[in-house]
């Protein structure tokens, strides 16, 4: 006997919002990304659920460059973009920052904070990235590139003295 019992589906839907404002606080731009979680990201989150074990990991966010994220890209090899911030422009302070979240909520789980990026020097960012359990040093290729994304409404130019604040939801 066949029964039409509806099935559960899980599509992973993550966004970020960016605002950026200038030395003396003004909003310059605002824009939001819709992310493609990455293969290898969906894998992590897989394994880490079913496999039944405790699991503590480190998460940072980055800013990426100019070309299209695909969901075959890892931490290690996405060729059509580069990470900005160190070696490509614009740079900033510090390390990756560390984004905070909130607990889980209705299938969904967001930063509990932006995540700020303090600019130091001009460019165009072009979107944003999150990896986890990999290095907080800039352009390292270590740990699981979980998500990447471009700005909707396109490129964003920065200068010295601006701030990015990220926050990041992912919703299931």
């Amino acid at each position: 006997m066949e029964t039409n019992i509806p099935l559960d589906q899980i599509k992973l839907e993550g966004t970020y919002f960016a605002e950026c404002f200038d030395s003396e606080g003004h909003l310059k731009w605002t824009d939001k990304i819709k992310n493609l979680v990455t293969t290898v990201g969906k894998n992590l989150l897989l394994d880490t659920i079913l496999a039944g074990s405790a699991f503590t990991a480190t998460v940072v966010m980055g800013l990426k460059g100019t070309g299209t994220a695909v969901a075959g890209d890892t931490q290690a090899s996405h060729a059509g973009w580069l990470e900005q911030g160190l070696a490509n422009a614009p740079t900033y302070t510090g390390n990756r920052p560390t984004p905070a979240f909130s607990a889980a909520s209705s299938g969904s789980k967001a930063t509990s904070a932006v995540v700020a990026f303090a600019i130091t020097g001009s460019g165009t960012v072009f979107g944003c990235f999150i990896n986890i359990n990999g290095s907080a040093t800039k352009d390292n290729t270590t740990g699981t590139l979980f998500s990447a994304g471009d700005f909707s409404g396109g490129s964003k130019a920065v200068v010295n003295g601006d701030t990015i604040n990220v926050s990041y939801s992912l919703a299931a």
